[in-house]
């Protein structure tokens, strides 16, 4: 009964499209109330305190905050002219640039959002310029922002580690190897669909190897910043939460030799980093609470119960996870995804013996398709808000729709073989 109260209340205020955090806070107190006496409540103080000292937690701002100063310092100009002159020759020009200048955006932003924000606004005019494709064009930016919360450093891998206790650096290195794939899936999609539409594919942009290898220094700016962040987790130098802070030095030190530097930017970027994290947080420690509530009434262990009576095989319990995070992806953004189901999926999949590693870089790459489906894809909305009023909602989610499909290809991929996710941090770790 207050397992099925539960759910039946979570997806009816769900449905009212309330903020995330009230839904969560408000449907543990309610619970408790009714069900405890609120009995519970007089631990969630001395609960949040402690979960709140986390120090893996300060990476979160610290690395919303290194997106933010990136945003703002113009590299992602630089960055986007440079991939154009590298990949803009193949049959679909430019959008294959949106694909590989989001990738690398990604390895130094950890945000689908900014990701797919930054590289809309610089890729947008080149639309009616160049004579592409509306739809598959903004398709394309919307799916490569997506790539910002699976290539390292991701918030959203970080939000899994903790909520789960696995290993941050071992997400980052599992999620290393399916970010390329993805990436190349992306291409291959836009290639493929231009070689049969070539009217699709608008103009070509054509360099020479001097203008390629002289565009090459546009690259240095995230390369040093991945390095600098990743290099020196998986050097053993620094921790996620230190290598976060590292990074964003970097950023700072590049933005003034950039000559972008300026009180202006920072204070923007100490807001959006503010606001974010007030957000994210705040989600956080709701569903924190309400994972009490809910551990304690046993809707953990109902739900584990029935899915033991169901008889399932592993297959077919990941094929079931995989059409329940398609479906809520649809009617959920990825941190309420992630904090609002993880309690109970997570538990359901170990009994299973599946990897904690590879069960995470399969969730973000689920959650990364709701950043990208209709009617709640975040980033479709992102990209909407790049185009001049009036222009249909409709031509983006429908551009997105390929993308959704090479995502699918790929989950399929991970299920049938793990070690897409699970090889790289096993040759670093010896896991």
């Amino acid at each position: 009964m207050k397992p099925t109260a539960f759910l039946l209340g979570l997806v009816a205020l769900i449905l009212l499209s309330l903020p995330v955090a009230a839904i969560l806070g408000n449907l543990a107190i309610v619970m408790d109330y009714f069900w405890n006496d609120g009995r519970l409540q007089r631990t969630f103080g001395g609960f949040l305190w402690e979960k709140s000292n986390q120090y893996l937690l300060l990476s979160i701002p610290l690395f919303i905050l290194l997106g933010e100063i990136n945003l703002r310092s113009g590299m992602a100009g630089k960055m986007y002219n440079s991939v154009a002159k590298w990949m803009s020759w193949l049959p679909g020009g430019l959008m294959h640039s949106n694909i590989g200048t989001s990738a690398i955006f990604a390895a130094t932003s950890g945000s689908s959002v900014a990701t797919a924000a930054t590289i809309g606004t610089v890729a947008y005019p080149e639309i009616k310029r160049r004579g592409y494709n509306e739809r598959l064009f903004l398709g394309s930016v919307a799916a490569g922002g997506t790539l910002g919360i699976l290539i390292p450093p991701s918030v959203l891998l970080i939000v899994y580690g903790v909520l789960t206790q696995t290993s941050v650096p071992e997400l980052y290195l599992a999620g290393v190897i399916p970010g390329i794939m993805l990436a190349g899936f992306f291409s291959a999609m836009i290639l493929i669909i231009c070689v049969v539409r070539p009217e699709m594919g608008g103009d070509r942009i054509f360099a020479t190897w001097g203008e390629r290898v002289r565009a090459l220094v546009d690259l240095i700016p995230p390369g040093v910043i991945f390095l600098g962040v990743i290099g020196t987790i998986y050097l053993g130098w620094a921790t996620p939460t230190e290598a976060a802070s590292i990074g964003v030095v970097l950023s700072l030190i590049l933005a003034a030799l950039n000559r972008s530097l300026s009180t202006e930017m920072l204070m923007a970027s100490f807001e959006g980093t503010v606001r974010t994290t007030s957000m994210i947080m705040l989600i956080i420690f709701a569903a924190m609470i309400l994972n009490i509530v809910v551990g304690f009434f046993g809707a953990i262990q109902a739900a584990s119960t029935f899915i033991g009576e169901l008889g399932l095989t592993p297959v077919q319990l990941i094929l079931l996870v995989v059409a329940f995070y398609v479906i809520i992806g649809m009617f959920m953004e990825t941190f309420s995804m992630m904090l609002t189901t993880i309690g109970i999926v997570f538990p359901l999949v170990m009994t299973m013996g599946y990897d904690p590693v590879w069960f995470g870089i399969l969730v973000v790459l689920l959650m990364e398709t709701a950043l990208i489906t209709p009617p709640i894809g975040v980033n479709l909305f992102v990209v909407q808000g790049i185009r001049k009023e009036g222009a249909p909602f409709r031509d983006v989610c429908i551009g997105s729709a390929p993308f959704v499909v090479a995502m699918m290809v790929l989950v399929g991929l991970l299920i049938w073989q793990p070690g897409i996710a699970t090889w790289l941090p096993e040759q670093v770790y010896g896991r």
